[in-house]
């Protein structure tokens, strides 16, 4: 089968399993050496529905939190919505049903390998993933934020995959819950003495601006925005990482 991927966590998981990849968007940046061949359609707001004509795919995949409603796709679709990993699990297994694929069959079974493991028991400062600690906390937080944008801040909450990651990571009592799943923050609200900025390292660039946000007063580290949120094979095989290290500590783990 022709695919076209407008989901940057699903090219990557269907290119690892060899799958025809025909077309991407310019988000979709992994796997770097075979990426660089599969030709780009847009982005994954909006697609030029004529390249992805010219393509000629049998399916074309989007998933709810990526992707706009009205694309004008009018191609079979398959329409994935992935806020934990469970509909990780059940998604990667649509996947390989609708592609025959034994290869995404045995990531589904992976994830839910990981499913039947107890969440793990990690302390917030020796959390996996993490870049780079700019301000350790000195004593223990009693609540974490994950942070994904500024002007106006926004963090991703406890029903989001993000969310279930850092559950299943064992600090999902800290990750307390929000009104919505992105909620703006008022970080003026907010007791800087008792609380952890996880920043992300995507979609918005807070690695270029370290002393600006440790300016801000609060405990904060920049972290693996792709280890945590993108869904597919990329955030399995950091997890499966993590469940094979006895301590559940990452190696990137800074001093």
């Amino acid at each position: 089968m022709r695919v076209v991927s407008l989901v940057p966590s699903w090219t990557e998981t269907l290119l690892e399993a060899g799958i025809n990849v025909v077309g991407r968007t310019r988000f979709c940046v992994h796997p770097a050496q075979s990426i660089r061949h599969v030709p780009v359609v847009g982005g994954t707001k909006s697609v030029d529905v004529e390249r992805i004509a010219s393509l000629a795919p049998d399916l074309v995949i989007v998933d709810r939190e990526e992707n706009a409603r009205d694309m004008g796709l009018r191609w079979p679709l398959l329409d994935t919505h992935v806020r934990s990993l469970a509909d990780a699990a059940n998604d990667t297994d649509r996947l390989a049903t609708a592609l025959s694929s034994p290869a995404l069959a045995d990531q589904a079974s992976r994830w839910r390998r990981l499913l039947s493991m107890p969440p793990r028991t990690i302390g917030a400062d020796d959390l996996p993933g993490v870049l780079s600690w700019w301000r350790r906390p000195v004593m223990a937080p009693e609540q974490l934020l994950y942070m994904i944008w500024k002007k106006p801040w926004m963090a991703a909450g406890p029903a989001t995959f993000v969310g279930d990651v850092l559950r299943w990571l064992g600090v999902g009592d800290l990750h307390r819950p929000t009104p919505t799943p992105y909620p703006g923050i008022d970080l003026d609200q907010v007791d800087a003495a008792t609380t952890l900025l996880l920043f992300s390292s995507e979609p918005y660039p807070f690695q270029r601006h370290p002393q600006a946000l440790t300016a801000l007063g609060f405990p904060c580290a920049l972290v693996d925005g792709e280890k945590f949120s993108w869904f597919g094979l990329r955030t399995l095989r950091f997890l499966e990482e993590v469940a094979d290290d006895g301590s559940g500590l990452a190696t990137e783990l800074s001093p």
